[in-house]
């Protein structure tokens, strides 16, 4: 069984043969935050279930292809993106925020212009051939192809136009300006669906971050108000067209749970210590498809190799079933110990792949 067919059978609940895993490290310059670049790299070059095909030297070449890639992940110098806003970050490779909020006051809006969605996605520049190219080569190949919108697509992207508290506020005070606000961002993003439909991927990912530690980042009256609607106009074409629609959202949503499955997740990529192993099995598991984002804030961090283990094998067999229903995600940020990076690799391997208890 290829790739692309296990991954496909765990997402639609038809028996996968293994539980999906992916890894990466984050393009940053290791070294400076006091690694052995030559550890982490012989590290991936254990596991190469999760890094296959990876080679010595990896490491430096991706960060050196963020000013490429990834302009806004540049330390030093301001990026403004497609629909004006004005990013800085500390650390190349590594998010930052948005220094410049363009409506922070609302009499700017009326000349605020929408990113061409032929040239970019509203944060960088898009390559619509070479997408395409992407997406065939990798199912030639057995892989699953995916595509999608920019990290924070909607309810983060008027954050970002207008500021937190100015986004919060409007939408306290039912602000109309913000209903416009939202059909305009929205009537861009559903240009892009239309267009990532066409390339026939597999899967169409809608990310963005939703929670906070303890609670969402808005309530859910507001979201489903407000936000869900916008979901709906973009996950619909995407399932009509029989592609799995992928939601991501860090933090704390349990309580947007209802409404992120009702306005089209096929695949819920949810943290799992923040949202709780068993609230996740007793509200999401066999209801939609968990992608389970792996903690890289406190077990994976501060844990021993044993508690590692412990904590994935409770994730799969809390979340896990013969019908499938989950995949796992880790993607590890400083200062988590090269010792325990191993230990998650090696974790995600075994459980997942060379002793699945589901098959």
């Amino acid at each position: 069984m290829t790739e692309r067919e296990n991954r496909l059978r765990a997402y639609r609940f038809q028996g996968p043969e293994w539980i999906p895993i992916a890894a990466g490290l984050p393009f940053l310059d290791w070294g400076s935050f006091g690694y052995d670049v030559r550890e982490l790299e012989s590290i991936c070059l254990r596991h190469p279930i999760l890094f296959p095909g990876f080679e010595p030297g990896t490491l430096a070449r991706r960060h050196a292809e963020v000013p490429t890639l990834y302009p806004d992940l540049v330390a030093g110098r301001r990026y403004r993106d497609g629909w004006g806003c004005e990013w800085e970050t500390l650390h190349t490779g590594m998010v930052g925020g948005v220094a410049v909020h363009p409506l922070d006051d609302w009499s700017a809006f009326e000349g605020l212009a929408s990113p061409d969605p032929d040239r970019e996605d509203g944060m960088r520049p898009l390559d619509w051939e070479a997408l395409a190219d992407g997406i065939r080569q990798a199912k030639s190949a057995g892989g699953f192809a995916a595509c999608g919108l920019p990290h924070g697509h909607t309810f983060l992207r008027v954050q970002d136009l207008r500021g937190y508290v100015n986004l919060i506020l409007d939408m306290a005070d039912e602000e109309p300006k913000l209903a416009r606000l939202l059909d305009q961002v929205t009537a861009f993003n559903l240009a892009l669906v239309r267009r990532f439909i066409a390339l026939s991927p597999d899967m169409i990912t809608i990310a963005e971050d939703l929670g906070m530690q303890t609670s969402p980042m808005l309530s859910p009256e507001d979201f489903r108000r407000h936000i869900a609607p916008c979901y709906e106009i973009l996950t619909r074409p995407i399932k009509d067209a029989g592609i799995l629609v992928h939601e991501h959202s860090d933090g704390y949503v349990l309580s947007l749970l209802d409404d992120l499955i009702r306005t089209g997740g096929d695949v819920l990529n949810l943290q799992d210590l923040v949202n709780g192993i068993g609230n996740l099995a007793r509200e999401a598991k066999g209801r939609v498809a968990i992608d389970l984002d792996i903690d890289r804030q406190n077990v994976t961090v501060r844990g021993t190799p044993g508690d590692i283990e412990d904590h994935i094998r409770q994730c799969v067999l809390a979340l896990g079933s013969p019908a499938g229903g989950l995949s796992l995600v880790y993607q590890p940020w400083p200062p988590t110990p090269p010792a325990n990076l191993d230990a998650t690799f090696g974790a995600m391997e075994r459980m997942c792949v060379e002793e699945n208890p589901w098959r």
